[in-house]
């Protein structure tokens, strides 16, 4: 079950609505603790830094917690939404772009047994890592996390023979920004067609 990690130069790309898509059917994996635990990217979104309002950037917006977003591409950025939920975003672009892709649902792929551990859940189906903050606690992640590289030890994406040709995705709007204006609407959300590991409005 080993894949390649993919390399920093990946990250760096321009186009964050493309990269958001070829995520999907990436392995996210994480080493938390020493518990291996991994999930193949289901369901991504992007947001860019110049001209998107639902981006946390936007409008050059530089804060405590959007920093990490202006780093270069291929480190995390993990907020805590509701004061709940730990959200994993993946930075992309070069310095002082502050583009990302918010992963939003991952299908369990390594390590199965200790994410319901983590989850305190019994059954193998989509309510186990499809939505942001159950991947999240599934594979360990939280705020401590953020600004980690993607090329480290910790957390990093890999390749293997999963990955998702655009043709096969579904793109629709994102979910949860309706306050984005004409933004809201745009098709920056991405998910494999017919699949049922993606998280609910």
């Amino acid at each position: 079950m080993h894949g390649s990690k993919i390399p920093l130069s990946f990250y760096r790309q321009s186009d964050v609505v493309n990269v958001a898509q070829q995520l999907v059917g990436k392995v996210l994996c994480t080493n938390i603790n020493g518990q291996k635990t991994s999930g193949i990217i289901t369901e991504t979104e992007a947001y860019c830094g110049r001209g998107d309002q639902a981006c946390h950037a936007s409008g050059g917006t530089r804060t405590k917690r959007t920093e990490t977003m202006y780093q270069p591409g291929g480190i995390a950025y993990i907020y805590l939404c509701y004061g709940i939920h730990h959200l994993f975003n993946v930075v992309t672009n070069v310095k002082d772009k502050a583009d990302a892709v918010l992963i939003r649902a991952v299908k369990p792929f390594e390590g199965e047994d200790i994410m319901l551990h983590r989850r305190n859940a019994n059954a193998h189906t989509p309510a186990l890592t499809a939505g942001p903050g159950r991947l999240t606690e599934a594979l360990g992640i939280n705020t401590d996390y953020d600004s980690t590289s993607l090329s480290g030890k910790s957390i990093w994406i890999e390749k293997h023979d999963t990955s998702i040709g655009s043709d096969n995705l579904t793109a629709t709007s994102r979910i949860g920004v309706d306050y984005a204006g004409d933004d809201a609407s745009l098709p920056w959300r991405f998910y494999p067609k017919n699949c049922s590991w993606i998280s609910q409005k």
